[in-house]
C-alpha cells in the first residue's frame, strides 16, 4: 500500500490539496505513506499480544474455573492487579523490570544471557499480553460456561479424557461464543500499541509525533495516524465479522432446509 501511495498520482493529489497557515489539509496527507511505514511494527505488537494473550487468557480461565489448588490465588492476584492499573504503568514494569529479573538470575546462577540485545518489543508484547489476559480470561470463562452441558456429558460418555473434552468439545464451542467480543478486544489492542512509544518503539504514533517534531504540525500529523487507525481497525472488524460467518453454527432450521435442498 505504501508503494501505492508513493505514486505519482497521490503526490500529485497531495500537491493539490490546501496548505494553510494555520491548518494544512496537505500536511495531514503528506504524512500519510511515511505513517505507513511503521504499520507492520504496529501489526506486529498486536498480533503478538494477542496471540500470547488469548493463550494466558485460556490458561488463566482454567484455572478459575477448576479453581486449582495453589495457582489459583496467584492468579486472582496477578489478574487484579493487572486490571487495577494502566497499561501504561505495566508497559514500563515490563520495560523495566524483566531486564533486572535477568540481570538478577545472571548472578545468582552464573548465567551469561545478553541482555542488552533484547528488543524492546519483547518487552512491549508481554505487557500487552498480560493486559489483555486479565480480560480476555473473564470473556473466555464466560463463553466456556456457556456451552452446553449436554455436549460436555454426551463426551464423557465416550470416555473421552478432560484434556480431550476441552480440545474438542468444550474450546471449539466457546470459540464461536466469544469470538465477537474478542474481535472488539483485538481492536482495542491495536489502538493501544500506540503507547509502545514510551518504550523507544517508533511505531505509527511515534512515527507521527517524528513527523510533527520536525514542522510542529503535530495536530495535522496526528490526524493522519488517527485516519490509519482508523482504517485498521474498519478492516479487522470486517474480518472478524468474516471469522463469525465461517464459525456459525447453523439453527436446526437451517440444516432441514439444506437437506430438503439435497
Amino acid at each position: 500500500m505504501n508503494s501505492v501511495l508513493a505514486a505519482g498520482w497521490y503526490q500529485g493529489f497531495v500537491d493539490s490539496l490546501p496548505d494553510g497557515r494555520l491548518f494544512s489539509v496537505r500536511a495531514v496527507f503528506d504524512a500519510i505513506p511515511t505513517i505507513l511505514e511503521q504499520l507492520p511494527v504496529t501489526l506486529g505488537l498486536t498480533l503478538g499480544g494477542s496471540l500470547f494473550g488469548l493463550l494466558l487468557a485460556l490458561l488463566f480461565a482454567i484455572v478459575k474455573l477448576n479453581r486449582v489448588r495453589i495457582i489459583y490465588p496467584i492468579q486472582a492476584v496477578v489478574v487484579s492487579f493487572l486490571r487495577g492499573t494502566p497499561v501504561l504503568v505495566q508497559l514500563m514494569l515490563s520495560y523495566y523490570g524483566i531486564p533486572l529479573l535477568l540481570k538478577a538470575l545472571n548472578q545468582s546462577y552464573g548465567l551469561n544471557w545478553q541482555i542488552n540485545q533484547i528488543p524492546a518489543v519483547v518487552f512491549a508484547i508481554t505487557a500487552f499480553a498480560f493486559n489483555e489476559a486479565a480480560y480476555t480470561s473473564e470473556t473466555i470463562r464466560a463463553a466456556i460456561l456457556a456451552v452446553n452441558s449436554g455436549e460436555i456429558e454426551a463426551a464423557k460418555s465416550l470416555g473421552m479424557t478432560s484434556s480431550q473434552i476441552y480440545r474438542r468439545v468444550i474450546i471449539p464451542n466457546a470459540a464461536v461464543i466469544a469470538t465477537p467480543t474478542l474481535i472488539n478486544t483485538l481492536i482495542g489492542l491495536t489502538k493501544g500499541t500506540s503507547l509502545a512509544f514510551n518504550a523507544g518503539i517508533v511505531e505509527m504514533f511515534a512515527q507521527a509525533q517524528i513527523l510533527g517534531g520536525r514542522d510542529y504540525r503535530y495536530f495535522e500529523r496526528f490526524i493522519s495516524v488517527a485516519l490509519i487507525y482508523w482504517a485498521v481497525s474498519i478492516v479487522i472488524e470486517f474480518f472478524g465479522r468474516f471469522i463469525e460467518r465461517k464459525m456459525a453454527i447453523p439453527s436446526s432450521e437451517e440444516l432441514q432446509v439444506g437437506g430438503q435442498h439435497d
